[in-house]
């Protein structure tokens, strides 16, 4: 049989690979619409990139992408890079999204000061919330942006028609950024870095202009193919403007005359906390929680998230389990979305609902929890390693024995003379084994020792006998005496 050599074995080509990934090895409409339409979505720099200039990135050292960047922008900097000033301010802003994410909500928080609400109002706001947001994480998020299951057209039409009111972009560009920000958490092409701050992941990286530097782009070759994402990104605008704003507003107003209730509190407000909830996914999903299954990345586990973004909080699961149809695991862990899904599954709505095995996720559990146990370890005294003491000869030994305090424990000399008076059996104990091969009587034959009389010992050592009968883990050496104590 012959063998295979390095030769005769093919290596993956980097650039073809990370242009499959990126999308960009064949023909996909563009991901950002043209027009205003596109300019709601994001800045069409931010995805002009090749396979190749991620390759370039991917492959270099921080040195010299560094270096690299420094020379590229050393006569002209883009204007994120530059500081804020009174002049420059207005070109640092990106004033559409200013409009959509501030003016008009804060407009509507002004006008609802003065209109007080009907009821029947607060409860088609409250309806349209629910319909929108829902729409946002079991639509966008988990159905496009990470296929966690596939749905039926109804479905799929209800979640892009009232996903269009959220006013957070159209499917297509909405599951291209997350896929980005999946692709490339906490580094400069995540679009809402959270390590750049609570503010910058929540809202700033949508107030302010992106550096076109950090551009990456995803394959979203799936999306492509769902008619029902290209028809909403195509009229996107239009849908947007309908859904969000005169949808609510006919509603209330033709069927119990509320038509300024139905603008402010079920389109303008309603839209406006959907926005606060999905922004918090960026932010206080990143900020406050636990980590129990990855601490390497800022993505958290806290219920309060989850009770804020429709269960979208689990997320320091969701960044290790992406394709997983559920964030919350536990049956008490509020989830809605997660409720959502599988009902919709039982209506014959919704198939092939994904799930990691548990095998997998409990591995990542155990792994986790390994890493802090090796942390809280490595703050411990546990003595020096054997293989870094010194090696002594018998007479050596000997010699010092007696006026330092040492005493042989499985070929390890000890310096015990700082515990005489500590020892719980009596100093006599102690000052009669000085100077001598004390392993049968630590070890169980005057007493047995519990575990934590095993680790004061090994902070004791001082050196190794020449050519002993080492062994470090003393507690073992204790319980193979004592067996052989009880056969004989």
């Amino acid at each position: 049989m012959t063998s295979i050599t390095e030769e005769q074995v093919e290596t993956v080509d980097i650039t073809k690979l990370n242009a499959i990934a990126a999308g960009t090895n064949k023909k996909v409409p563009r991901v950002v619409a043209a027009g205003l339409g596109g300019r709601l979505m994001g800045t069409a720099d931010l995805v002009k990139v090749t396979a190749e200039d991620i390759t370039k990135d991917s492959m270099e050292s921080l040195a010299e992408k560094d270096a690299r960047e420094k020379a590229k922008y050393a006569n002209k900097k883009h204007i994120s890079e530059e500081p804020w000033t009174l002049n420059n301010f207005t070109q640092k802003i990106n004033w559409l999204n200013m409009i959509l994410v501030v003016a008009i909500p804060a407009f509507g928080l002004y006008n609802a000061i003065y209109s007080p609400p009907q009821l029947k109002t607060l409860v088609l706001a409250f309806v349209m919330y629910v319909f929108g947001g829902i729409s946002i994480t079991a639509g966008y998020h988990r159905l496009w942006s990470h296929k966690a299951y596939d749905a039926a057209l109804p479905v799929r039409l209800f979640f892009a028609f009232f996903g269009a009111g959220a006013i957070e972009g159209s499917i297509k560009w909405w599951g291209h950024s997350h896929r980005i920000h999946h692709r490339y958490t906490d580094t400069p092409r995540d679009p809402y870095d959270a390590r750049r701050g609570f503010w910058f992941s929540h809202m700033g990286w949508m107030l302010t202009k992106a550096n076109p530097k950090n551009r990456a782009r995803a394959d979203i070759s799936d999306l492509v193919a769902d008619w029902v994402v290209t028809f909403q990104h195509r009229h996107y605008l239009l849908l947007m403007v309908f859904v969000a704003f005169v949808f609510p507003t006919l509603i209330a107003g033709l069927f119990w005359g509320d038509f300024w209730g139905g603008f402010i509190y079920a389109g303008i407000l309603k839209s406006f906390f959907i926005q606060q909830v999905t922004f918090c996914v960026n932010s206080l999903a990143h900020w406050i929680g636990v980590q129990p299954f990855d601490d390497r990345r800022t993505p958290r586990d806290h219920v309060l998230t989850a009770l804020v973004t429709f269960g979208e909080g689990y997320h320091n699961f969701h960044h290790e389990f992406p394709s997983d149809y559920r964030n919350a695991l536990k049956w008490y862990q509020y989830d809605p979305t997660k409720i959502t899904i599988w009902v919709l599954s039982k209506a014959g709505l919704a198939w092939n609902l994904k799930r990691f095995s548990q095998n997998a996720i409990e591995q990542g559990l155990l792994q986790q929890q390994q890493k802090k146990l090796e942390r809280m370890r490595n703050k411990l005294n546990w003595g020096s390693k054997v293989e870094e003491l010194p090696v002594w000869t018998r007479e050596e030994f000997n010699e010092r024995a007696k006026q330092e305090g040492l005493l042989i424990i499985s070929g390890i000399i000890h310096n015990v003379k700082p515990f005489i008076k500590e020892h719980p059996g009596g100093q006599a104990v102690v000052r009669a084994s000085l100077g001598k091969d004390a392993t049968r009587a630590f070890s169980g034959a005057v007493y047995a020792h519990s575990n934590a009389a095993h680790n004061l010992l090994a902070t004791m050592r001082v050196a190794v006998v020449k050519d002993g009968d080492i062994n470090t883990n003393t507690f073992d050496v204790q319980q193979e005496l004592m067996e052989k104590e009880k056969q004989s």
